[in-house]
């Protein structure tokens, strides 16, 4: 997993653009949601996970805490199920 921050939402939609396209051509298929609005945005590659956030999102989330959490579970949940719950939360 890696989380990134862009400074605005057009840095994080230009980040989310260049990653997907360099995991496409690493022969990845990839998914990506949030790039409508470029607060958050996730990138799917199946074992690699990308979260680009802008600076205020990235704080209110705290995905590093919320993982570091649940390092400790065997069945910790995926990405795509955080990034549900982090928002019901939010």
């Amino acid at each position: 997993m890696v989380i990134a921050t862009g400074k605005s939402q057009r840095q994080v939609g230009a980040m989310a653009e260049y990653v997907e396209k360099a995991l496409k051509q690493a022969g990845q298929k990839v998914t990506t949601e949030g790039m409508p609005q470029c607060d958050w945005v996730l990138v799917d590659a199946g074992d690699i996970i990308v979260h680009l956030f802008r600076p205020e999102v990235r704080t209110f989330y705290n995905l590093e805490k919320m993982w570091g959490a649940l390092e400790a579970k065997a069945d910790a949940p995926t990405a795509s199920a955080v990034r549900a719950k982090a928002i019901e939360q939010g």
